[in-house]
């Protein structure tokens, strides 16, 4: 455990560059394998590894009394959000620009804000309506949504957003009733189940390349590497502190999508960028604010 203040500050940061690192990697590979295999597969092939990975360190740390099977209704439809998400955002990789993919990826805190009222019974305050508008502002920007820029890639980097939405409120509720371990080994039971249906429905599941089993791999540890480096963040250093840092995920991913797939930034799309992180911090400021003075 840390205790120096400055020291925590210092490892949040470098927790949150991994963790941009992290989500830049799962991107790039799952480009790459989507040549060969559809997202049911990549998704089968990364609960799968995910799955022995918490695995072996449950294993390794002799942790299995803690394990605690129970809320599995309450974890199925958590899984049912996060599954259906996460095969979204494969898709969406494929077909719009990367940078793209992470900008309407940014409007999950402005969907957590407008639904957390119906699903957690939380007020809307003024600052989150202000900073739900101008995310919404900002996704109008970005999707344009007319028949000649809204397409299937836009639809479904939006549909992924609001998936991980409900994943992450589902989740919340949740962490109230189960550890994070518990929590972590059926969501990866789950989704593996979820996988091996979707991609073996039709009794044809397609098999890993030398190539491929790279980016699978890949994809495995950097989708948990990611998440964990960002809780882990989040418990050493305010939100204030890390979630500014976090908003250099779109232009590291913009630099990658230009160097490494050729893409390309329009006005619309920064000016959309601009507002939804507008709108995030907005919130995170209102946040602590809120934070501050309950504490004082």
């Amino acid at each position: 455990m840390i205790t120096n203040p400055n020291l925590r500050l210092l490892a949040a940061v470098l927790l949150m560059f991994m963790t941009i690192a992290s989500f830049t990697m799962m991107a790039i590979a799952g480009r790459y394998v989507s040549d060969e295999l559809d997202t049911f597969e990549i998704m089968m092939y990364r609960s799968f590894i995910g799955f022995i990975l918490i695995l072996s360190f449950t294993i390794m740390t002799k942790r299995f009394h803690t394990i605690q099977i129970a809320f599995l209704r309450d974890h199925f439809l958590r899984n049912v959000f996060h599954f259906s998400a996460q095969n979204l955002w494969f898709y969406a990789i494929t077909v719009i620009p990367l940078v793209q993919v992470f900008a309407l990826e940014f409007t999950v805190p402005i969907w957590i804000l407008i639904l957390s009222p119906f699903f957690l019974g939380e007020v809307v305050t003024r600052p989150r309506a202000i900073a739900a508008i101008l995310g919404f502002i900002g996704i109008l920007i970005i999707t344009r949504p007319d028949a000649e820029t809204l397409n299937t890639g836009t639809i479904a980097a939006g549909l992924a957003a609001l998936g991980f939405a409900g994943s992450i409120m589902l989740t919340k509720g949740l962490t109230r009733k189960q550890n994070t371990l518990s929590i972590l080994l059926i969501m990866t039971v789950m989704q593996l189940v979820f996988g091996v249906l979707c991609a073996g429905y039709d009794f044809d599941i397609a098999g890993l390349s030398k190539t491929n089993y790279i980016w699978v791999i890949t994809i495995g540890v950097a989708g948990l590497m990611a998440h964990l480096c960002l809780t882990t963040a989040l418990s050493l250093a305010p939100t204030t502190v890390v979630s500014p840092i976090d908003f250099l995920r779109l232009p590291v991913i913009a630099v990658v999508g230009y160097l490494l797939f050729g893409e390309t930034v329009d006005q619309y799309l920064v000016y959309g960028v601009i507002l939804i992180c507008v709108g995030n911090y907005v919130n995170v400021l209102a946040e602590r604010s809120g934070i501050s003075r309950a504490t004082s």
